[in-house]
């Protein structure tokens, strides 16, 4: 509202010009000022998010982003789009603090009890975030909107963006199978037009693993993405019931670092 410093009172953040925002009981403060966008992931696609994470059917990919935020510089590790902040948890090392910004509040419930060293808060990208200038030594954005001018912004010298993408065979065999949606064959080409202005790509790297699925767990993978909002359940769970032999889906993740032009 007036991009001031908050100071945090006994249960809000509070600014010397009197605004004032509610940190809720269970631990996040809405710091939107008004209605996001886009209002987030559902409370049912959250614990479907969660109850997949949890079973560390992507614990490839959480690994491999621990490992590349361990190789930058410490400091704050903000994640936009942090859902659970499942992966934010499992990438801050000793001391380091975490910052989970979401639009989605049953995301934010989860995201505040992930790590104690996790603060959360409700905030769109698109109406910027609420941090500020050059005080995020990494930002890690996991299958999450991505806007370069703020991940710029926010960014400390020396810092780091973290990007994972879903590359060409990513659950390929639910998406033939159930009629999900597929990878955009421009998923990179879009990917540097929304960053390039700001960043060069300095490394690259491929997360390739075979997943192995109970039908709990298939339904949970299709509830917890994009998909959800565009599928039947009753069709998905039509067409699990004909699947013959085990599930398995294949992992197939790009994990990205860059750089802001200096």
């Amino acid at each position: 509202m007036c991009r001031e410093p908050f100071v945090q009172a006994e249960r809000a953040l509070q600014c010397a010009r009197g605004h004032s925002f509610d940190i809720a009981r269970q631990g996040y403060a809405d710091l939107t000022a008004g209605r996001p966008v886009h209002t987030g992931d559902t409370a049912e696609m959250v614990a479907a998010r969660e109850a997949l994470l949890t079973a560390g059917h992507f614990a490839a990919l959480s690994t491999a982003v621990a490992e590349v935020v361990a190789a930058e510089q410490p400091g704050l590790v903000l994640e936009v789009g942090a859902g659970t902040a499942h992966y934010l948890a499992a990438a801050l090392g000793d001391g380091q603090d975490g910052l989970a910004v979401d639009t989605s509040k049953a995301a934010l419930k989860r995201a505040a009890r992930a790590h104690e060293r996790i603060g959360a808060v409700r905030a769109d990208i698109w109406q910027g975030l609420p941090l500020a200038d050059h005080t995020a030594a990494v930002v890690l954005d996991v299958f999450a909107p991505r806007s370069g001018a703020e991940f710029a912004r926010v960014l400390a010298p020396g810092g780091a963006l973290v990007v994972a993408t879903p590359a060409a065979g990513h659950l390929a065999e639910l998406v033939a199978a159930l009629g999900l949606i597929s990878v955009d064959p421009a998923k990179d080409e879009r990917l540097h037009k929304s960053l390039d202005r700001w960043f060069v790509r300095t490394h690259r790297r491929r997360i390739h693993d075979t997943l192995r699925l109970t039908r709990a767990d298939a339904e949970a993978l299709v509830g917890m993405g994009p998909s959800a909002w565009h599928t039947d359940r009753d069709a998905i769970a039509t067409a699990l019931d004909g699947w013959r032999g085990p599930i398995t889906a294949t992992l197939d993740v790009d994990l990205t670092v860059w750089r802001p032009y200096i």
